[in-house]
């Protein structure tokens, strides 16, 4: 991803990781927990779009063994229900849109815009599970 600086590339790295994991944990609840196809579709089609071209740059600048809160804190080693780790994973998933969208605006505003509809989107789905 031309013009990002390795530090840039590693914070879109992670957060990519983190909004999609956190769309699968989502829509694997409401698929499989709730047989909720409509809303299951939703999410596995944001899934689809959480995409940035030339994935290989952003895994060259991975570093996990550096990473200085790779620990698990207390609140995310316990869940108490599904409701609990759908809050938990769709605030992930915002959380993780947001930061690619400032990271992204450096470099790649079109990019940056797709990751703001994503989040709002997101926004909608988390007034309809809850």
């Amino acid at each position: 991803m031309e013009g990002f600086s390795p530090a840039s590339l590693r914070i879109l790295d992670a957060n990519l990781n983190r909004l999609r994991e956190g769309l699968r944990v989502l829509e694997d609840i409401r698929r499989y927990g709730f047989d909720d196809q409509a809303l299951a579709a939703k999410l596995k089609d944001l899934r689809h779009q959480a995409r940035l071209p030339n994935v290989l740059d952003l895994l060259k600048a991975r570093d996990i063994q550096n990473d200085v809160l790779k620990a698990t804190t207390h609140s995310e080693s316990s869940r108490t229900s599904l409701d609990a780790i759908t809050l938990a994973n769709i605030k992930r998933a915002q959380e993780s849109t947001r930061v690619l969208e400032e990271i992204l605006k450096l470099e790649n505003p079109v990019e940056a815009e797709r990751f703001k509809q994503i989040r709002y989107a997101l926004y909608d789905i988390e007034k309809a599970l809850f």
